[in-house]
């Protein structure tokens, strides 16, 4: 199942990819035709904060996958593992709640801008409230598959924080886990501090 997700993720990955492309060629192709030959790309910056609206909630999804969003841990990580587990279990529970919130909010607004048309490219304005809907569902997936681990006792103790302080620890850990991975029999130095 974990090969799916990442291949899943990997394609959520790819799309946003695209996405950002598609926003630089419409904004970068808008500015030289309006300064070059004073015309322009009539739905560059609509459908451009379009884009920019779901790469973000797209980009939270993966995000939420591989454990990426930001966090204060000084106090979870000094506690004894049943602590991080009820502290995982009591954040994950709240979050799921709140990603409710979002559905219900995102599913509201979808019906009532269902026949509302964007004033330029004429498309409904339900694509921008879909956005909102998609993470929240993606979200209690990986959510509900972190608690079912969790209450089966899948998750090492290690992997109980599941935030990160800084981007600067992340990026860290990734050295040096790479390092660790390229010499497997030399421990990795400043692993512990």
């Amino acid at each position: 199942m974990n090969r799916w997700i990442d291949r899943f993720c990997a394609g959520i990955e790819a799309l946003i990819a695209a996405a950002l492309a598609v926003m630089v060629v419409l904004v970068f192709g808008n500015v030289v035709l309006r300064y070059g030959f004073n015309s322009g790309i009539t739905v560059s910056e609509e459908v451009s904060r379009w884009l920019f609206i779901w790469i973000t909630f797209l980009g939270a999804v993966v995000a939420l996958k591989e454990h990426g969003h930001l966090g204060v841990d000084m106090v979870v990580r000094r506690l004894p593992p049943a602590g991080k587990k009820f502290c995982l279990a009591a954040g994950h529970l709240v979050m799921l709640y709140i990603v409710w919130l979002l559905f219900q909010g995102s599913l509201a607004q979808s019906k009532i801008n269902w026949d509302v048309v964007a004033p330029v490219t004429g498309a409904s304005m339900a694509v921008v409230y879909a956005s909102g809907l998609v993470f929240s569902v993606l979200a209690a997936f990986f959510l509900l598959l972190n608690l079912l681990r969790l209450l089966s006792g899948r998750i090492a103790e290690q992997d109980l924080v599941m935030i990160q302080e800084s981007e600067e620890a992340v990026q860290l850990q990734q050295i040096l886990a790479s390092q660790a991975d390229a010499e497997p029999g030399a421990p990795a130095q400043g692993a512990r501090q």
